[in-house]
């Protein structure tokens, strides 16, 4: 059976990723994205995926924007939350807006992204639930104070909303990946990026691929017995 996907932040990096899974799945995949209006547009005409721009941290242009989607592709079956930014700074240093805006961006996020669509999905009988956390949410980082807080209140969010949904045929994990050959990651120094290479026994970057394809697992019929789970997709560089 064909289902409906929503990818927030899915047109580019870890999320172009997931988009291009789940739509070789057999899904039909909306994707959002935040400013980039031609990554958007060049997404949309390499993949076929519609593109939907909103900002996740608003909880009104969310729902518009999930109803539209709606409209357009059918009822939201899948919903992937992964739009993140970082706002990195030592503690000491850090501002209330810097706090604020990853707050609102990912942490309330999440809550604005599933809660238009949890009613739809428990009348249904079924979703699939996937907050795409971090392993900085597990561990903590240096100067990512409310980075890592975001991160692991999402792992909350999700084991809370297992629970709740478990019943309804609806279940809710994460996937926690930890340092991605992403454009931003390989835009870094590459002495900085040797540094990160060298916490992570694997010995590499993982790959945006490695991600989606956690996610298209818990996204599938097969994994409907998962549910509260976190999946740790970080080269052995923190087990939790």
């Amino acid at each position: 059976m064909a289902r409906t996907a929503l990818v927030t932040g899915g047109s580019r990096g870890i999320g172009a990723a997931i988009s291009k899974a789940l739509q070789a799945q057999g899904c039909t995949v909306a994707a959002t994205y935040a400013g980039n209006d031609e990554a958007a547009a060049a997404f949309t005409a390499e993949t076929g995926i519609k593109t939907y721009k909103w900002n996740v941290g608003d909880y009104e242009e969310s729902a518009a924007g999930i109803a539209k989607v709606e409209a357009e592709l059918g009822p939201i079956d899948i919903v992937v939350a992964n739009a993140g930014i970082t706002r990195d700074a030592p503690f000491h240093k850090m501002t209330p807006q810097q706090w604020q805006e990853v707050i609102d961006t990912n942490l309330t996020g999440v809550f604005n992204t599933v809660h238009p669509i949890w009613p739809g999905m428990r009348e249904r009988k079924f979703g699939r639930v996937i907050v795409i956390s971090s392993v900085n949410g597990q561990k903590g980082q240096f100067a990512q104070v409310n980075y890592a807080a975001t991160k692991a209140g999402d792992i909350g969010i999700v084991r809370s909303l297992a629970q709740e949904g478990a019943r309804a045929g609806i279940t809710a994990n994460v996937v926690a990946p930890g340092y991605i050959a992403t454009d931003m990651v390989m835009a870094v120094p590459e002495k900085v990026r040797e540094s990160i290479i060298a916490q992570i026994p694997a010995g590499r970057l993982g790959e945006p691929e490695e991600i989606a394809r956690c996610v298209a697992f818990l996204a599938s019929d097969d994994a409907g017995f998962v549910n509260g789970s976190t999946i740790s997709a970080n080269g052995a560089q923190f087990f939790g």
